[in-house]
């Protein structure tokens, strides 16, 4: 049986009806008898029976634990292969349902029902967790009597490895448990230095880079972040000063210490960049600040790179430090590439400024001057809306169209029942996220896209009064899915858009940026517009330019390409299987790297403990 094309959610009506009402008062009774059959079909290997308990459009997510992979199979005969080539060699079993989560009938629209039950497990490894949505086909054969009518089936599957045996995690219970006298500074100061190779160097100390490194160090990994920054946090410091993030509070939470509940709903960039300084500090992350990693070059016949350090000394100087080290983790994110800075004619004739957005400070700078902002995603709005608020002259050059969406009316509904005031804990709400394919997700995102555009109707009929050339995303799914296949292409509105329905930004578009003149911009249809300063916020490049200070030629076209989905719907190359052994990329918001950054340090302590399995890779797309 061939994976058949989902075109929407299972809906009560493709379905055959809704569940039986007396669902709701049986849910766990429901759950129950599924798992117990699908636990006896896992532990004999009979994969026919696993089948027969799966809808017609099922779809198995695993991270780490059956595939040491991210993988998504579609469909009864995806499925089947998979579990008959893994199922056994990971030795799945000690199949348990939650009993902190219990199984709940879920209806996330009117339409739209399941019974989700979560459960743990082990395998040859490790332990995991697993999260189930069964929906009921009226149309399918009862287990129980082999007739009509229907029968809860699996829809999504998710298994994600969540611990090794014999590697617990060093945190409550577990952490040491004896007082330090006196020797706290010397030991924390001694560590610092580095005596002996750390196991594994992490270039950058972002959100990514410190996720990680707290992870490692909680599993006992040795490892140091490198980074070329004065202090901890001026990846967001030096950013314009009007920056402020997008994402709530409640999505944003840093592993093992959350934001205080005092904390903004939306953190200021440089209130973010305190807060990773003193996460550092609290957490005890190994730093090099003013520092740099001069060369990685790799050990093919020992599996080392052998490093070069140039670190960064208090008081001022250098002192190199060769090293080797068994992991290389580039932290230093998408934005590490190089800014996009489209050659235009007449630039060397400009007698204003030109800046990438990435150089801009303030609109403060600015006062009384006439400003061009081109691209029309988020940080293009942020850096019109401050220059607006100031005063100055400004207009946006939008080149393509652009998903908008309010933060107000926007953020509830994406985040309800997970990211939000009341919601789980974020361990449990991330795996819940997770446990929804990517695939699945973009029909989940395009409904609650076309709610956020009705009671964001007013707004975006205003921006299409002035001739903003909008769009609802990929197939009308919104920003998520942008964010996931390019990194970008959206705004979050926070209060730009209606300063250009008001026409206190300016707003070109519909041609293209002809030539730069002395005194302005003039554009193909045969306009100018006179501006002192141009700003560039068109995002970046790649980052494989940057790399090649560090890595050789070699190396480099080993690397997959980074970002983007593959076919089954997977974020490419990013926490996992970069191309290059002993290499890894950990980069995404501060939620992403909260959570994936467990992944890849798992995948590290693994492969130091030698436990480390070979990675699924059959069918999988490149």
């Amino acid at each position: 049986m061939s994976a058949p094309t989902p075109a929407d959610l299972p809906t009560h009506s493709t379905l055959g009806g809704a569940p039986p009402p007396s669902a709701l008062s049986t849910a766990a009774e429901l759950a129950r008898r599924w798992f117990s059959a699908f636990s006896a079909a896992l532990s004999s290997s009979n994969i026919p029976a696993v089948q027969a308990l799966l809808y017609s459009d099922a779809y198995w997510r695993d991270m780490l634990a059956l595939t040491w992979d991210f993988r998504t199979f579609h469909g009864h005969s995806a499925v089947g292969t998979f579990l008959a080539d893994r199922l056994q060699g990971a030795q799945l079993g000690n199949l348990q349902l939650s009993t902190q989560v219990p199984p709940m009938i879920q209806q996330p629209w009117e339409d739209v029902s399941w019974l989700m039950l979560v459960f743990g497990f082990s395998t040859k490894a490790g332990t995991g967790s697993g999260v189930v949505r069964l929906v009921y086909d009226h149309a399918a054969l009862s287990a129980s009597s082999g007739e009509s009518p229907g029968a809860w089936k699996a829809y999504t599957i998710y298994t994600n490895l969540e611990s090794l045996h014999n590697a617990p995690e060093a945190i409550g219970p577990l952490r040491n448990p004896y007082p330090n006298h006196g020797q706290w500074l010397s030991a924390l100061a001694a560590a610092l230095s580095f005596p002996e190779d750390p196991e594994v160097l992490i270039i950058g100390a972002g959100q990514s880079g410190l996720d990680v490194a707290v992870r490692l160090k909680v599993l006992g990994v040795s490892a140091l972040c490198v980074e070329r920054q004065e202090r901890v946090g001026d990846q967001w410091r030096g950013r314009y000063e009007a920056l402020c993030l997008h994402d709530p509070v409640w999505y944003d939470h840093m592993p093992y210490l959350p934001f205080p509940p005092t904390w903004p709903v939306y953190t200021p960039a440089h209130k973010l960049a305190d807060w990773l300084e003193s996460y550092a500090r609290t957490m005890e992350l190994p730093i090099w600040l003013s520092s740099t990693v001069q060369s990685a070059t790799w050990d093919a016949q020992e599996k080392m790179w052998d490093v070069i350090v140039l670190r960064g000394l208090e008081g001022g100087g250098k002192e190199e430090r060769k090293m080797r080290v068994r992991h290389v983790v580039y932290a230093a994110g998408l934005a590490s590439g190089v800014p996009n800075m489209p050659k235009i004619a007449g630039m060397e004739d400009f007698k204003g400024k030109i800046v990438h957005s990435t150089a801009h400070q303030t609109a403060k700078d600015y006062l009384g001057k006439k400003v061009l902002v081109v691209g029309a995603a988020n940080s293009a709005h942020d850096i019109a809306q401050d220059f607006a608020n100031h005063g100055v002259d400004v207009t946006i050059f939008q080149r393509g169209s652009t998903y908008i969406m309010s933060t107000a009316q926007g953020m509830p509904v994406m985040m309800r029942g997970l990211y939000w005031e009341g919601g789980p804990p974020t361990d449990l709400a991330d795996r819940l996220t997770a446990s929804v394919p990517n695939a699945v997700s973009k029909h989940v995102y395009k409904r609650l896209t076309a709610e956020i555009r009705e009671k964001d109707r007013v707004l975006l009929e205003g921006l299409d009064g002035v001739g903003f050339m909008r769009n609802d995303g990929p197939d009308g799914s919104g920003f998520v899915s942008l964010a996931l296949s390019r990194a970008g292409g959206y705004y979050l509105d926070v209060g730009a858009s209606q300063l250009i329905i008001d026409g206190k930004i300016g707003l070109k578009n519909r041609c293209e940026i002809d030539r730069f003149t002395p005194t302005g911009v003039q554009f193909t249809d045969g306009t100018e517009l006179p501006v002192d300063l141009v700003v560039f916020a068109t995002g970046f490049g790649d980052m494989k330019p940057v790399m090649g200070s560090i890595f050789s030629p070699e190396v480099l076209a080993t690397l997959k390409p980074v970002w983007g989905l593959d076919k089954e719907g997977e974020i490419r190359a990013v926490w996992g299987n970069s191309g290059h052994e002993g290499f890894w990329y950990m980069m995404g918001n501060l939620a992403w790297c909260r959570f994936y950054s467990k992944h890849v340090a798992l995948q590290i302590k693994a492969i130091q403990m030698g436990v480390f399995g070979e990675r699924y890779t059959k069918g999988k797309p490149s």
